[in-house]
């Protein structure tokens, strides 16, 4: 027979039993509710590395999957017709340019600080379309060089309409020697009517 102290103890731990075992109970229900409602997350999809970053920082990740090799493949694709468009976009301003160079002439026959900041422009525009093909500095020795003012202004019209030309024909992904002795000449042209207003 138990002494009433000990049937005190043997209650007490029954009820303490009894309380942790439904203690843990709600608790175990609470977290299986919790999971079931909540909305189940879908699964990041991992970000493409940025253009900028070098090559050996993509490398740590690990080999690229199909699907990050086709968005940089896509990514790559864009920024490739980006600065094609780019690149018609001056060759179209080069043109414009030098016309508006040589309408400029037509009522005198020096000129004026507009005209010299339209030539600052076209050389800078020639020598983005140059790097766009591929070329590089090239001096070009050219046989019947003007040696006037307004002619010189002419050939430079001409030839900024003929590079305009090449360049809209030329595909991207075509590195273009037209293009490039196009705008060499071009430059050159520049070079010597830089010659006569300084």
């Amino acid at each position: 027979m138990l002494t009433p102290v000990g049937a005190q103890i043997k209650e007490k731990r029954f009820r303490l039993g009894t309380s942790l075992f439904a203690f843990g109970l709600v608790l175990f229900c609470t977290f299986s509710v919790a999971a079931q409602t909540s909305p189940s997350r879908p699964v990041p999809t991992p970000r493409p590395p940025d253009m900028g970053t070098d090559k050996s920082s993509s490398e740590d990740h690990g080999p690229l999957t199909t699907f990050e090799e086709e968005l940089r493949a896509k990514r790559l694709i864009k920024l490739a017709e980006k600065e094609h468009k780019e690149n018609l976009n001056r060759a179209r301003e080069l043109s414009q340019l030098s016309q508006d160079l040589k309408a400029a002439l037509k009522t005198r026959s020096t000129l004026d600080r507009e005209d010299t900041k339209r030539v600052d422009r076209l050389e800078k525009l020639t020598r983005k379309v140059r790097g766009e093909a591929g070329g590089e500095d090239d001096d070009v020795q050219l046989p019947n060089a003007p040696s006037d003012i307004p002619s010189l202004v002419s050939q430079i019209a001409e030839n900024a309409d003929l590079l305009s030309k090449d360049v809209e024909k030329t595909p991207r992904q075509v590195v273009s020697a037209s293009v490039i002795d196009r705008a060499n000449v071009l430059l050159q042209l520049v070079k010597i009517l830089r010659g006569y207003i300084h």
